[in-house]
């Protein structure tokens, strides 16, 4: 078994949310990250990337960048990193101190994923913020400060403010959208683009299709080079994974409900539970999900390599039992070696 194993093909990486379960803690949450993150780099998974949220019951990974080191800390070779980190919520000197930091502590590991997106809501988001000045249109110009303190040239002799660490440090810069605007960003700066199917799929291809087509190529990439977001819940059975899917499933109601709790248990149906907008609006944002056996993930996953043309995969797994969420990714390393 070589130390980064490929899903037909193409590398795959764990996108983790650090879910709070109902009945659990924070501390439990970080306990099994670091159980899956360590786990993952075992079964040859390329990255592990966590997500910056606010005000969520369901999410632990607010304080991303110091889960990060931690995850790092506890692990030796699979690569870390933001997915994203939520650039609008923060002065890009901070962050390229925290990356520079990270950097510096595992050299050769970090990977710094960028949204534009406030992860969370607009009242959160002041809290984060203090005002309303800067939001999501000041992304380009954040983007390029950001840069240029880890590459000064990027910038004019007079700058006076200098990220140390983080100066002369190199930090693959990816960045992350739902819809086509990060995405053409990313192939403009000749960047990286990591795109969220897992709850924007119907985006998804044509997201694709600027990044590709609008391409530059720059020092970073000679060609586009597409990372895609995507649910996959893997069990033994095609019922057990639908069962377990219904957790998913129950954390998206809520968030249409603004009824946001921790992550519910597995439920036998959720005929009853949600009305018929409701299952359609989730249709909309979890229509992508890859759920069954594992005979059913390989052949789903076939078809949606085929129509993506990913270059990695990234998978988020919701999955309520923490031994449940580990067999779904180790079927998956068993899918990658076959």
């Amino acid at each position: 078994m070589s130390s980064e194993q490929t899903l037909i093909g193409i590398p795959v990486s764990v996108l983790d949310l650090s879910p709070i379960l109902a009945g659990g803690t924070p501390s439990d949450s970080f306990q099994n990250t670091v159980d899956l993150a360590q786990q993952a780099e075992r079964w040859g998974y390329r990255r592990y990337w966590l997500a910056e949220h606010h005000n969520m019951p369901a999410i632990a990974s607010s304080a991303t960048s110091v889960l990060i080191g931690h995850v790092a800390e506890h692990t030796s070779t699979i690569r870390v990193g933001s997915g994203g980190i939520m650039l609008p919520n923060h002065a890009p000197l901070v962050i390229a101190e925290q990356f520079g930091t990270l950097e510096t502590l595992f050299p050769g590991r970090i990977d710094l994923g960028l949204g534009r997106a406030p992860g969370t809501d607009q009242r959160t988001a002041y809290a984060l913020r203090r005002h309303h000045k800067q939001d999501a249109q000041d992304f380009p110009e954040q983007l390029e400060e950001l840069r240029s303190y880890f590459d000064p040239s990027r910038t004019s002799e007079s700058m006076k403010v200098r990220a140390y660490p983080g100066e002369g440090l190199d930090v693959p810069i990816w960045l992350l959208g739902s819809s086509g605007f990060s995405a053409e960003l990313a192939a403009r700066e000749g960047l990286p683009f990591a795109f969220a199917s897992h709850f924007s799929p119907n985006n998804t291809l044509p997201a694709l299709e600027v990044y590709r087509n609008y391409f530059e190529p720059s020092d970073i990439l000679e060609k586009p080079y597409a990372m895609v977001g995507v649910n996959i819940i893997a069990a033994d059975t095609d019922e057990e994974a639908q069962w377990l899917a219904t957790s998913l499933q129950q954390q998206f109601l809520n968030l249409i409900r603004n009824r946001l709790g921790p992550l519910q248990p597995p439920v036998e149906s959720m005929e009853g539970r949600w009305t018929e907008y409701e299952k359609v609006a989730l249709q909309q944002q979890l229509g992508g999900s890859i759920i069954g056996s594992p005979e059913t993930v390989k052949d789903k996953l076939k078809k949606f390599l085929e129509e993506t043309k990913a270059d990695e995969l990234i998978v988020a797994s919701q999955i309520f039992d923490h031994k449940a969420r580990l067999h779904s990714y180790e079927i998956l390393s068993e899918i990658m070696n076959a």
